[in-house]
C-alpha cells in the first residue's frame, strides 16, 4: 500500500510539476556585452542565440540585460531609434507629407556598447532582427578587421549625394 501512495504522489507531483510554468531562461548580459563588442556576431555560434534573444525581447519591450562583472567604464545600453537625430543618414527616409516632412529609421533601436569608458561599437537592430554595427575608430584600431557592411552602406549613401558647392576663389 505504501509504494502504491508513493508511486500515486510521485506521479502527481510529477503531473503538477509539467503544469507549472517555468521562468525563461534570461539572457547573460555580460555575454550580451562581449558579443556586441565582437568583429561580427553573426559569426561566432555562441553569441547568436542570445544575441537573437535579447534583440526579441527589446522588441516586445523588455529591458536590455546587464552585466554586473563588466568592470569600470564597460557597459552596454539600448535606445530606440529617432529619426533624423538618432539614426545614421543612409537609414533615414523622409517622406513629404501637406504638414512637413515625416523622417523615419530603417532600424528600431540600436545597442551601443562602451569599453574602458570610450565608444566601441553601436549596433542598429530592427523588429526583423536584422542588424548593422558601427565600429568606432578605437574599435577600428583594436579589432584591425571587422564587419565593414555599416562603412560601406555609409559610403554608398554619400556616393549618392550632390557634390558640395566650392567657393570661388576670386570672390
Amino acid at each position: 500500500m505504501a509504494t502504491t501512495l508513493t508511486s500515486a504522489a510521485t506521479g502527481s507531483l510529477l503531473a503538477l510539476a509539467l503544469l507549472v510554468p517555468t521562468a525563461a531562461r534570461a539572457v547573460d548580459g555580460c555575454l550580451v556585452l562581449l558579443c556586441f563588442a565582437a568583429p561580427s556576431w553573426k559569426a561566432i555560434p555562441q553569441c547568436v542565440p542570445p544575441i537573437r534573444q535579447v534583440l526579441r525581447d527589446l522588441a516586445r519591450g523588455k529591458g536590455f540585460p546587464s552585466c554586473g562583472m563588466s568592470g569600470a567604464g564597460n557597459s552596454a545600453y539600448h535606445a530606440w531609434a529617432r529619426a533624423p537625430g538618432n539614426c545614421p543618414p543612409q537609414y533615414t527616409r523622409v517622406h513629404e507629407s501637406e504638414s512637413g516632412p515625416i523622417y523615419t529609421c530603417d532600424y528600431s533601436g540600436a545597442v551601443s556598447v562602451s569599453i574602458e569608458g570610450k565608444p566601441f561599437t553601436r549596433t542598429w537592430w530592427n523588429m526583423s532582427g536584422n542588424t548593422v554595427t558601427d565600429f568606432s575608430p578605437t574599435a577600428k584600431a583594436q579589432l584591425g578587421s571587422w564587419d565593414t557592411q555599416f562603412d560601406d552602406e555609409h559610403a554608398a549613401w554619400k556616393a549618392t549625394l550632390p557634390p558640395a558647392p566650392t567657393a570661388d576663389a576670386g570672390y
